[in-house]
């Protein structure tokens, strides 16, 4: 019988599409459609850009310990006010919760006594 698809490859598509914009648009406002477009496109990317510093700074900052530590509490106390929480007044499994959330793990297993 009578076979009527189109075989139109994908450069063929953006020829009819890029003559279909300029029939929407017009040729005086598809200049100012394409910089408003890269200019979505840029600030899309500097935000995708300043997100993966942030994550990478996150994860690449290991906990600052400058001396020896006696206790547990010590550690604990010490890992936190490296990473900036404060400790008065928390237990300690608080301060493991806090730790943990703010490293961004799961959750820190509490020592074998």
């Amino acid at each position: 019988m009578f076979d009527y698809s189109l075989n139109i490859g994908g450069s063929e598509w953006m020829i009819i599409i890029f003559v279909a914009l300029v029939l929407i648009l017009g040729t005086g406002k598809l200049p100012g459609a394409a910089r408003k477009m890269g200019q979505a496109v840029n600030e899309y990317n500097k935000a995708k850009d300043e997100i993966k510093n942030h994550m990478k700074d996150a994860t690449d900052e290991p906990p600052k310990i400058s001396g020896p530590v006696e206790t547990e509490r010590e550690k604990l106390e010490m890992i936190a006010k490296s990473i900036g929480i404060r400790t008065e007044g928390k237990t300690d499994d608080e301060l493991r919760e806090n730790i943990a959330t703010k490293i961004g793990q799961k959750k820190i297993d509490e020592p074998e006594k």
